[in-house]
């Protein structure tokens, strides 16, 4: 028995030798595991959905800075640059380009802000194309033609440049063109709210909400028929596809894509709140400002809070609940209720 203790005490007396004070070690263990806590708070606090704003609260307080009277065109414009600050300034700041802990380890907010950033871009190409030109042979804004590609700057480049500093960038030259809108002296400055417009714009919408509601779809699986070419005897297409196809999102994708389309829905309900100012006198002529709002109403009910600590991902009937699959039936009667508001707006 006294020798197994000697001997221990020999092993005890070699690793003494080899770490003569093991304090360090303890001291960069320590901080070590409160550093990993202080990144898990800050991490689970950076992942909060921000806060919706009013697009008429925001229009006011940037002309109030600006100096400037809010006109046609100030809400929506105002819309696209309050989305964007709030991905660039809320807790966390813009995390898509994360190298660094906590921002790296997150995928919730960064595919959430994707989403967003999908919109942003669609209504900046539109503000570009069809809103600020009364006529497809009219002249480009100067502002909103260099805004527009840099808000569709790399959302992953970390540096030189960053995305930040080219979204910033396009902001400054968003705010420009919303000073220059109530500008009498600066004509060329325009925004038309023409019912046609408002259709270009909603197209762009309706595909965008289509490919998400398919995605969300697919969180279970599905056997689909090939019907891209239905519908015209004509068509043809560059190779062969199959019949029928197998559609599935791989189990590690299904939180991405259900957050991507939080991202998507909170920026559209800004986005519509905006037009719905914007365009007021063409919904009002065209009876359609109900139909607005219930498109804004879908959306609205698929930001309501996920009390479960994961994306569930359940069979359609099943005994466990589908996030996924009820976040795609709020987005198909938003797609839904956009189709019918593109015809109304169509007809005389």
């Amino acid at each position: 028995m006294n020798s197994l203790k000697e001997t221990l005490l020999d092993w005890r007396d070699g690793l003494v030798d080899l770490l003569p004070d093991t304090r360090p070690i303890r001291w960069i263990l320590l901080a070590l595991a409160v550093y990993l806590l202080i990144a898990l708070v800050v991490g689970i606090i950076w992942s909060l959905t921000p806060d919706y704003f009013d697009p008429r609260e925001k229009a006011a307080a940037y002309a109030a800075e600006d100096g400037v009277e809010i006109v046609t065109g100030s809400v929506t414009t105002a819309a696209l640059m309050g989305v964007m600050d709030t991905l660039l300034e809320k807790p966390g700041g813009y995390l898509h380009n994360d190298r660094f802990p906590p921002g790296i380890w997150l995928d919730n907010m960064p595919n959430w802000e994707y989403g967003a950033l999908i919109q942003v871009r669609d209504l900046s190409r539109a503000m570009r194309e069809v809103f600020s030109r009364s006529q497809s042979q009219s002249t480009e804004d100067e502002d909103l033609s260099a805004a527009e590609p840099r808000y569709h700057f790399d959302s992953n480049s970390w540096v030189l440049p960053s995305s930040e500093s080219e979204y910033r960038k396009a902001q400054d030259f968003t705010r420009s063109y919303f000073r220059r809108l109530s500008d009498s002296g600066q004509a060329e400055a325009q925004f038309f709210a023409r019912a046609d417009n408002l259709r270009y714009w909603l197209s762009t919408v309706n595909t965008r909400l289509g490919s998400l509601s398919q995605r969300l779809s697919a969180s279970v699986g599905q056997r689909r028929l090939n019907t891209d070419l239905a519908g015209d005897v004509g068509a043809s297409q560059s190779t062969a596809a199959p019949a029928e196809m197998e559609v599935k999102t791989p189990w590690l994708q299904i939180d991405d894509v259900f957050y991507e389309a939080r991202g998507t829905t909170w920026a559209l309900i800004h986005f519509l709140k905006a037009v719905e100012v914007d365009f007021a006198d063409v919904l009002q002529q065209k009876n359609a400002r109900v139909s607005l709002k219930q498109i804004i109403r879908e959306l609205e009910a698929s930001q309501e809070t996920v009390w479960s600590p994961m994306i569930l991902n359940g069979t359609g009937f099943g005994l466990v609940a589908n996030h996924s699959l009820v976040m795609a039936s709020y987005i198909s009667r938003a797609n839904a209720a956009i189709i019918d508001l593109r015809d109304l707006l169509l007809q005389g």
